[in-house]
């Protein structure tokens, strides 16, 4: 059975046995006929609150928050509908759009113009936020479980605040979306270190699908809210990175109608652990890197069994990537075992750890073996991870090798699929 995998732009096929294969893909809904039409909906037809045109006055300065580049957010379609609303209300010299990049590196121009268009950019302000830039961060006070909270300078002193991004299930934050796009996206780097702090990501409520009750989830969630969002637009996206409904509004009570809505999409269960499980991160720009990648083989471990087999596919054309400590952590211990338990043991972090403190705990439980392009065999050695250039044949020999009756689970999508055991969670 030919199975197709999202990789890179173009894609890749694999064949998987089907007296073996379970192959699980996010409930596909088509795009809405008119996204244009369902984001202006959203903004004149509020989940809570006021329409957008009656939060803002003239003479008011704006600051318009987005996902960075390594999401596939329809920055070109979203941005535009929020700045019709404001037209003829602000003047666009008084308007900012500000990047969320986290801890991840600025978005060079011409990936702007591929993100935005080449109007918006000659048209409005845009500026890369830097969490290590002190000139560009404010301080803010303290919130949640006390976290030290610097955010972006241009944010905190605009009169209007609004969000736009996408919701989807998170492997540590429960959903992206919503009041993610404040802290981690707008942070200081000490800020989102205590955000993704050993004892937060450790915990198991700090997973796929849930916010309430996550550590992780209800510290951003208290940031955002104690700091003030004017209003929050989020999309839900199908396999296609098309948009199939919006929602506009207050902050939280939109980002709970966009969670339901992304659940029945994206989470799927299944009735026992699987010997095998093929996974992706989704193609591009999810795919991008390594770093990115262990999303993907995070979904696939919530369902190989102890000691089975995860591969997972992820282009890479961004190596690991080589800015951050991700690779110097990784490369900082002679096994994940070792290094998920000196993370563990310190309890404090470094940038790039959280993502680490996952892959070690994913790595130090079953084999990981890689698909990439653009990273050589001995340099995923370094992070201990093995290499396959042919995953079907890569499946078919861990099949054989777990015995007669062993079950492979491919995710073509990677994290937009998330599985589940049954009874696991609600």
């Amino acid at each position: 059975m030919k199975v197709r995998l999202a990789y890179g732009r173009s894609g890749l096929d694999i064949d998987v046995d089907p007296g073996a294969a379970t192959v699980l893909l996010p409930v596909h809904h088509e795009a809405a006929a008119d996204q244009t039409a369902v984001l202006r909906s959203a903004l004149h037809n509020p989940v809570a609150g006021p329409p957008l045109r009656e939060r803002v006055r003239p003479g008011q300065t704006v600051a318009i928050l987005a996902c960075d580049g390594t999401r596939p957010q329809p920055r070109h379609l979203m941005i535009p509908a929020v700045l019709d609303e404001l037209d003829g209300i602000v003047r666009w010299e008084d308007v900012v759009i500000l990047v969320a990049t986290g801890t991840h590196r600025g978005n060079s121009e011409a990936e702007l113009r591929q993100m935005f268009g080449d109007e918006i950019v000659d048209r409005v302000r845009i500026v890369n936020h830097d969490a290590r830039d002190p000139g560009q961060l404010t301080w803010m006070g303290r919130y949640g479980d006390d976290v030290p909270v610097w955010l972006n300078r241009a944010w905190a002193e605009a009169d209007v605040r609004i969000t736009t991004g996408f919701v989807e299930p998170h492997f540590f934050a429960g959903f992206s979306g919503g009041p993610k796009l404040v802290a981690p996206g707008l942070a200081a780097l000490e800020t989102v270190l205590v955000l993704h702090d050993a004892a937060r990501i450790g915990d198991p409520r700090a997973t796929w699908g849930i916010t309430y009750g996550n550590p992780v989830h209800d510290d951003v969630r208290a940031i955002a809210e104690a700091t003030g969002v004017t209003f929050a637009l989020d999309v839900v996206l199908n396999r296609d990175k098309d948009i199939v409904a919006a929602f506009g509004g207050d902050l939280l009570p939109m980002h709970a109608a966009a969670t339901a809505a992304a659940k029945r999409m994206a989470m799927r269960p299944v009735e026992a652990p699987f010997d095998v499980v093929v996974t992706t991160n989704s193609g591009f720009p999810l795919d991008q890197n390594l770093y990115q990648a262990v999303k993907g083989m995070s979904a696939a471990h919530q369902v190989v069994r102890p000691g089975g087999t995860i591969v997972c596919a992820a282009e890479c054309r961004d190596g690991f990537p080589d800015h951050g400590s991700y690779r110097e952590v990784l490369a900082s211990a002679p096994s994940p075992q070792a290094l998920f338990d000196d993370i563990s043991a310190r309890g404090e972090t470094v940038p790039d750890q959280w993502q680490v403190q996952i892959q070690a705990r994913i790595q130090s439980s079953c084999r990981v073996v890689m698909h990439t392009g653009f990273l050589s065999d001995a340099e995923l050695a370094t992070a201990h991870l093995e290499q396959t250039g042919d995953i079907s044949a890569t499946v078919a020999e861990a099949l054989a090798a777990a015995g007669p009756g062993a079950r492979v689970c491919v995710l073509p999508e990677g994290p937009q699929t998330i599985p589940y055991l049954k009874g696991a969670r609600a």
